[in-house]
């Protein structure tokens, strides 16, 4: 029970800390990563090795569609924790329902991915 009070409130904080962060930011960092892999790879073209213009460019690309991907998961984390937040606040102080339960173990799998993703890097 202990470990659900402690997820719930890291949760929260997160919440708050996301809420207060512009929208828009993500969207364009997501171009400016873009427009840099899109010169790397018109920088890679001016290279001599052909396989290796290939490999740079493929590898320009994963990087940017991962950092995409960790980007929509984090998104995705922080509207789950805001749902768990409002599932909270609803019940009293008594009741624990399982779609708050459910929700936490969802977030934690989440969590878990993202937290793998970023380990794993490359």
């Amino acid at each position: 029970m202990l470990k659900y009070v402690v997820l719930i409130l890291s949760l929260t904080l997160l919440t708050g800390i996301a809420e207060s962060q512009p929208a828009t930011a993500p969207a364009n960092a997501a171009q400016v990563q873009r427009l840099t892999a899109e010169r790397e790879v018109m920088n890679i073209s001016s290279s001599s090795d052909f396989q290796q213009k290939l490999e740079r460019g493929q590898i320009a690309r994963v990087i940017v569609e991962r950092q995409a991907q960790l980007r929509r998961d984090t998104e995705k984390l922080v509207a789950l924790a805001a749902e768990l937040k409002q599932h909270v606040d609803q019940t009293g102080p008594n009741i624990l329902s399982m779609d708050v339960i459910k929700k936490a173990q969802e977030i934690q799998k989440l969590a878990k991915s993202v937290q793998d993703k970023m380990k794993n890097a490359y």
